[in-house]
Formats: structure tokens, sequence, C-alpha cells
């Protein structure tokens, strides 16, 4: 009888708990700047997120549509960061290299490598070189931003083959204790999956990693996904185009397979590695569960939150002081772990 009653008071404590409906205040704990993005409307973009395409062709026209709003941010983010930009053949793979006005005495031998997010399907192309940008000004350090493959024209493990194969190239001019990989949202989990990708082949690592607000389960799994979902200003919920990007990118592959959702890896021996995400972001879940298993598994780790920020906002609203605050996280890290 007690085994019964056990096993109800189990069943209502795992059941979903209701909330009232309420009202979120903007924060008076962010810069200006920030607050006056978060006040903005948000009912246009939760409803064009809902709407995922049925077929390849309505898949290429919704990818099309979302680089090309991304194309006047991108032009403002140049003008306000003056860094050169010169495409570059890596191992066969299209890459920019990104190189400041002036690059710090202690940077000239160092590189990071950048693999930008946009859910392996969006920002293609010089429109993923916005946060190596960011990196390259910010860091003072020459930076080559990968073009890697994407779904649905080449959906995992492309990507991850391209990763790799700059990778070992890079390694051919620069010692591998002078780099650093770095990428944010889906960029992070390449950044996480190279790595163990790299272990698996018996490869040199990387010095130090920067996954930023990093997309390491591709399943909806992480509580944030459900605390955070409309309450995020940039990816506003798993459900829809996010959920539809994730099936595109495995294709047949099990979402958990550690290659394609890293939080699902052993991370024994990873160098040191940085995580930022904010209070509001979608995934902030998947940092956290990242952050514990690479303590469990004896991994230097230093994790960055920001008050305020939605899923990678720090990227979008790049003239905020949120913005510069994580990017120079980024270059006080990379300092500490690069070698010279």
């Amino acid at each position: 009888m007690l085994g019964v009653i056990f096993a109800a008071q189990i069943s209502v404590m795992l059941a979903p708990r209701p909330l009232p409906a309420k009202s979120l205040p903007v924060p008076a704990t962010v810069s200006p700047s920030l607050q006056t993005v978060i006040a903005s409307p948000l009912d246009a973009a939760i409803e064009a997120i809902a709407q995922v395409p049925s077929s390849l062709a309505e898949w290429k026209t919704t990818i099309a549509a979302y680089d090309e709003a991304n194309r006047q941010r991108l032009t403002a983010l140049r003008q306000q960061f003056p860094v050169s930009v010169e495409p570059e053949i890596i191992a066969g793979v299209n890459t920019y290299r990104l190189t400041p006005t002036e690059i710090a005495p202690e940077n000239q031998q160092r590189l990071l490598v950048h693999f930008h997010g946009g859910g392996y399907a969006l920002a293609g192309g010089e429109l993923g070189i916005g946060e190596g940008i960011l990196a390259a000004y910010h860091g003072q350090i020459s930076v080559i931003s990968v073009d890697y493959r994407q779904a649905p024209d080449y959906p995992f493990p492309a990507g991850l083959e391209d990763a790799i194969a700059v990778w070992q190239e890079v390694i051919q001019t620069y010692q591998p204790s002078n780099v650093g990989l770095f990428g944010t949202s889906a960029g992070g989990g390449l950044v996480l999956a190279t790595v163990l990708k790299l272990q698996e082949l018996a490869l040199p690592l990387p010095a130090a990693i920067a996954p930023l607000s990093p997309w390491t389960d591709l399943t909806k799994t992480s509580d944030s996904l459900w605390v955070n979902e409309c309450v995020d200003r940039t990816a506003i919920s798993y459900d829809g185009i996010v959920a539809g990007m994730a099936k595109l990118y495995a294709g047949e592959e099990d979402l958990k397979n550690p290659f394609i959702s890293p939080v699902y890896g052993n991370f024994s021996g990873f160098p040191p590695t940085l995580l930022v995400s904010g209070t509001r972001d979608l995934f902030l879940s998947d940092t956290a569960r990242l952050q514990r298993q690479l303590r469990r598994s004896g991994v230097t780790v230093e994790l960055q939150l920001f008050e305020g920020l939605s899923h990678a906002e720090f990227l979008y609203e790049f003239a905020t002081p949120e913005s510069a605050a994580v990017f120079e996280e980024v270059r006080l890290f990379f300092a500490r772990y690069l070698g010279q």
C-alpha cells in the first residue's frame, strides 16, 4: 500500500506545473541600450519562428530570408569595427582571414579559429564572419572564420569534416599551443564536437576553447527550453524553426550522437574552456549542463553569465556594453591560455 502511495506521489511530483500568466518587466540591471532592445515588441518574431518549412525548396527560401535580414546588421558591424576581411581556401574549405588594424605584440604568433552559429543552416558565406570580426577587433588578434558546409545541402557530418580539415592545415603553420577555437550557438556546439573528434583521431588539441551560448543538446531536453521560452528574444522557442534545423542538420543520425549534441560526450582531457550565457538565454541550461560535465571531467572551465541577455544577443546587439564585456572576457581568457 505504501508503495502505491509513494508511486502516486512521484507521479504528481513529475507532472508539469502550470504557471499564472504574467508580464516580464524590463530589467533595470542592464545597460540602457539593452533595456531598449528588451522593451521592443516580439509578436511578429514569435509568429515567424513557429512556421517550419515542409520541403527543401521552402527551407532554402526561409534560409535566404533570414540571411537577407542579417545583411544590414553585418554592414553596420563592419563599419563600427574596422577589420580587414580576406577570403582564403584552407584544405579545400572556404574561410575568411580577419585581421584587426593592430595586432597586440603578444598575439603575433597566436590565432583564433572561429565557427559561426546559425543552427547549422543560416549565416553561410560572409554573413558568418560578424562574431569573428568582434573577437579580432576586441582581442587585437588574427582570426580565421570557417565557412563550413551546412544543411540542407550538406547535413552532418560535412561541417565537422570541414572543421577538422581546417584544423589539420592550420597547425602546419601555427603551434597548437598558440591556437584557440571559439564560436557561438551552433558554432559553439561545433567547437565542442571538433575537440571530441580530434581526441578520437588522436590529433593535437587547441590550447583553449570558448563555446559561447553553445547549442550542446539538439533534443528538447534542457530545462531552460521551457523556462525561457518567449522570454528569449532571439532564439525564442525550440518548437518551430529551431527544432526543424536540428533535424535538418542531423539527417538520419540520432540527435544524441555526441558529435551532434556534444553534452552527451566524454570531456576528459579537454582544454581549458570558457562558457558564456545570459539569464534570458533559451539555451542557458545547455551551458549549465555542459559546465557540470566539464567540472566532473576535471576540465578547467570558466562560466561568465550575463544579466538579461538572450541567446547570442551579444552578437546582434554589438553596440551594447554587454557585447563589449563578453568579448573582453574572450580576450582575457585566450590571453591566459594561449602560448606565444
